[in-house]
């Protein structure tokens, strides 16, 4: 993705007209961890206004290995504001400063793995009140925007978020899970995107997003259609400046459940090559269902708080592995 491709100004930070197509969706996503805790955690606004809802999400590693997360789908008639299920977003100083607040009931798992059955999940995970806030300053350049052609590639694709902008961010948290407070002056990451969106569209891809410090991160994306052609796309953060990757290996280890649990990356700039390992510390197993017709299609999204290693530094970040599943397994897996 290089600047000139993509239109990005100041008011897309704010939220967009949406257009006529039934499932346009404007999101916004912040994150934040800690590597000394190793915890942290991602928060979300999807809305959906000529659908009528709001995809509301919130996903928190917590120091002790549980996770607390919240999934709804609140009613929502506009695209005015990001505001919905307990969840706002606030620009306080476009492409510099934004914050995220959540104040609701959190679902709390011992057992991340009751994130596979959604029913079994909202019946018997124990609840309580929580206040998540996270105050983000960006730490890099911007990344992306709308494309300015009408045959550019986006990042996702078009017919997956078809404008799309993401920043590497100084991140501040503080999580309330029931009066156990944690809190954190680290880094972290956000995007925002618009544009016609099903999860489903996505074939599979491997999504890497990673701090190691303020003047040095990752955002790597490994992407493969129906069609079967792979693209590669994303930054390496040097000494504070963004460079565009020209090329992206990636090797996963896998779980017994086909959830990915460490990879080795090999990865090439105009500038470097280097080599990164990551370890998933923590998964949580989510998915996405659509009813199209009398089909039911079916991805899994496996985001795994990972930590890194890049020569001699060690970062925190997350990993994401989305997929259509095919008669129950994930498409791209082993791969």
């Amino acid at each position: 993705m290089q600047a000139d491709e993509f239109r990005l100004v100041a008011s897309d930070e704010l939220n967009h007209t949406p257009t006529a197509d039934s499932n346009f969706n404007e999101s916004v996503y912040v994150n934040g961890f800690d590597p000394k805790q190793r915890c942290g955690g991602w928060m979300r606004i999807g809305n959906r206004a000529n659908e009528g809802y709001a995809e509301a999400q919130v996903c928190l590693y917590l120091p002790d290995g549980r996770l607390a997360v919240q999934f709804q789908r609140p009613e929502i008639k506009h695209n005015n504001a990001f505001d919905a299920g307990g969840l706002s977003y606030t620009v306080h100083e476009p492409f510099k400063h934004v914050s995220m607040r959540y104040e609701g009931d959190l679902l709390v798992l011992d057992d991340p793995n009751l994130l596979r059955d959604a029913r079994r999940l909202f019946n018997e995970a124990p609840r309580t009140h929580g206040v998540i806030e996270f105050d983000l300053t960006g730490v890099s350049p911007m990344h992306g925007g709308e494309p300015t052609r009408d045959d550019q590639q986006t990042m996702y694709g078009r017919d997956f978020s078809f404008g799309h902008f993401n920043q590497h961010t100084c991140t501040v948290g503080r999580m309330d899970i029931g009066g156990e407070v944690v809190a954190f002056d680290s880094f972290g990451w956000r995007d925002h995107s618009w544009g016609p969106r099903y999860w489903t569209n996505i074939h599979f891809y491997r999504l890497f997003v990673a701090n190691f410090g303020p003047d040095r991160a990752l955002m790597l994306l490994k992407i493969t259609g129906r069609d079967g052609v792979t693209r590669r796309c994303g930054v390496l953060q040097f000494d504070g400046d963004y460079e565009d990757i020209t090329d992206l290996d990636v090797y996963t280890e896998w779980t017994a459940r086909k959830d990915p649990k460490a990879m080795r990356l090999g990865v090439r700039t105009a500038k470097r090559a280097v080599q990164l390992q990551g370890e998933v510390i923590q998964m949580a197993p989510l998915s996405n269902r659509r009813k199209v017709g009398d089909e039911i299609l079916a991805s899994r999204i496996a985001e795994g708080l990972t930590m890194w290693t890049w020569g001699d530094r060690t970062g925190i970040g997350v990993t994401e592995y989305i997929e259509n599943l095919k008669d129950g397994e994930p498409v791209g897996y082993p791969l």
